[in-house]
């Protein structure tokens, strides 16, 4: 393998992983926002998540409203906890 090969290797192989970096960084930066700006106008959404709080690495609770009904999940053990009474109007 020649000087010219293995530079041209190199340079391909920074190029590439300077690609995969920008693109984990536009979607670190930009992709929550985007995917959230499409469910928006989505208008015959029943089920969306009120409220979500991280437990621990492997659990998380979540406040999941579904046709007015609040239900609370917790997920990692796939477990319905309890059903929360309707929210008062402020």
């Amino acid at each position: 393998m020649d000087i010219a090969s293995f530079l041209r290797a190199v340079f391909a192989l920074a190029l590439t992983l300077g690609l995969i970096g920008l693109a984990a960084v536009a979607l670190r930066k930009y992709g929550p926002d985007y995917i959230a700006r499409l469910s928006a106008q989505k208008k015959d959404r029943r089920l969306r998540v009120v409220e979500s709080l991280v437990l621990d690495p492997a659990r998380r609770l979540l406040i999941v409203d579904c046709d007015g009904r609040e239900q609370l999940i917790l997920l990692g053990e796939g477990q319905v906890l309890a059903e929360l009474p309707p929210r008062e109007a402020k």
